[in-house]
C-alpha cells in the first residue's frame, strides 16, 4: 500500500475524506492466479510469481485501493496449518484444511502453536522478507497484520457443523477452544508487528460469525474478537464476515472495528443503522453474479444503483460485498470505477 493510499484509507475511516468516491477490494488467491494466468499451485508456491501477479494487479488498477496489500497466504490453510492441519494442495483450486479435532476431548490435546516456526507461517513471513525491499522500491509498504479469526479457524480444525454442536451442546469446549486460538491469534499478529514493524492494521477475516445468533454472539465472538484487535495497537481495525452480518453489526463499535466488510445481500443504509457513525464501510456490490458474471455495463449500472441508494455515502469505500471472486475481469473492475468515479 502506498503511502497515499494508506492517508486516504484513514481520511475515509476518520471522516476526513469528503469526495465520496473511494474504491477498494480485498484481493487473494481466488482471484489473483487465475487473472494473472499463473496456476494457483505456481501462485502459492513462487515467490516470483506471487510478487510479479500483486505487482501487476496494482499497476493495472491504479485507482482501487487492494487490500490488505501484498497479502501473503496459503488460501484458508495458513492458521490451521500452524495446529497441525494436514495442507492438501491442488494444481487449480484452494488448498484444503483437513480436520485435527475429531472429538472435543482432542481439544484439551491441542498444542499451543510457536508462531514462528510452525506450519506455514514461517513461508508467510520468510515470503515478505524476501520481498520486502522490491515492494517498498514499488512504492507500497506493508501496513496490515492478516489472521483468520477464531470461530473460521476453530471450524477448519473440526468442521463447520462439529463447531456449531459444540457451541450448542458443550459451552466450556467451544471456550477451552477459542481461548487457545485466541492466544495463537494475538501471538501471530504481534509476531507479523515484529517483523514488520511498518504495520498499523489488523484485518481479520471470520465468516462463521455470520452462522451465529445475537446471544451466541455475545457470548462466543465479542469478547475474543476484542482481545485480537487489541493485539497491537493500530489505526486501522478491519473486519471482514461476507456470511450473514445483521447480528454481529451492533457490536462492531465494541469489538474495535472502524472498517467493516460484509455480504452483498445487506443494504449498506442498514449496516450503517446497525453498526452506528463510527464504523467506516466497504461494500457492497454482488460479487459473483454481478462482478464476475455480469457485462461491463451491468456492473457500471449496478454499480450506480448500489451508490445511488446509500443515504449517507461519508465514510464508505465502494467495493463488493466480500473479496474479490474468481473470473473478474479487467473490463467489469474498470466498469466498477467508471461508475464510482461518475460520482466523484
Amino acid at each position: 500500500m502506498t503511502k497515499r493510499e494508506w492517508d486516504k484509507l484513514l481520511a475515509v475511516i476518520n471522516g476526513k475524506d469528503l469526495s465520496a468516491g473511494s474504491t477498494g477490494f480485498i484481493i487473494d488467491s481466488p482471484w489473483l492466479p487465475g487473472w494473472s494466468g499463473v496456476t494457483m499451485l505456481n501462485y502459492y508456491t513462487s515467490d516470483e510469481i506471487w510478487l510479479k501477479s500483486n505487482l501487476q494487479a496494482i499497476e493495472t488498477f491504479p485507482d482501487i485501493t487492494f487490500l490488505p496489500g501484498f497479502w501473503s497466504e496459503y488460501g484458508m490453510c495458513t492458521e490451521p496449518s500452524a495446529f497441525g492441519a494436514r495442507t492438501v494442495w491442488y494444481r487449480e483450486n484452494l488448498p484444503h484444511a483437513e480436520k485435527v479435532i475429531h472429538c472435543s476431548e482432542d481439544i484439551a490435546r491441542l498444542p499451543h502453536p510457536n508462531v514462528e516456526f510452525d506450519g506455514l507461517l514461517p513461508f508467510m513471513i520468510n515470503r515478505l522478507k524476501n520481498l520486502e525491499n522490491r515492494i517498498n522500491a514499488s512504492g507500497h509498504t506493508l501496513k496490515f497484520a492478516v489472521t483468520r479469526g477464531p470461530l473460521n479457524i476453530a471450524t477448519f480444525l473440526m468442521g463447520t457443523s462439529e463447531f456449531m454442536l459444540l457451541l450448542a451442546m458443550e459451552p466450556e469446549k467451544a471456550y477451552e477452544l477459542l481461548e487457545k486460538i485466541t492466544r495463537f491469534i494475538c501471538d501471530w499478529i504481534r509476531y507479523q508487528k515484529v517483523c514488520f514493524p511498518s504495520i498499523e492494521g489488523v484485518l481479520l477475516l471470520d465468516d462463521i460469525v455470520g452462522f451465529v445468533g445475537e446471544e451466541e454472539c455475545r457470548e462466543f465472538v465479542v469478547p475474543y474478537l476484542k482481545r485480537a484487535f487489541k493485539a497491537i495497537p493500530t489505526k486501522i481495525r478491519f473486519f471482514h464476515n461476507d456470511a450473514f452480518g445483521l447480528v454481529c453489526a451492533p457490536f462492531l463499535k465494541e469489538t474495535g472495528v472502524n472498517l467493516f466488510n460484509f455480504a452483498f445481500d445487506h443494504p449498506i443504509n442498514k449496516i450503517r443503522e446497525l453498526a452506528g457513525p463510527d464504523v467506516a464501510l466497504i461494500g457492497n456490490l454482488a460479487p459473483r453474479d454481478i462482478l464476475a458474471a455480469g457485462t461491463p455495463e451491468e456492473v457500471y449500472q449496478a454499480t450506480r444503483e448500489m451508490i445511488s441508494n446509500v443515504t449517507d455515502r461519508q465514510k464508505i469505500i465502494w467495493s463488493c460485498g466480500g473479496g474479490i471472486p474468481q473470473d473478474v475481469s479487467n473490463e467489469n473492475l474498470k466498469a466498477f470505477v467508471s461508475a464510482v468515479n461518475s460520482f466523484s
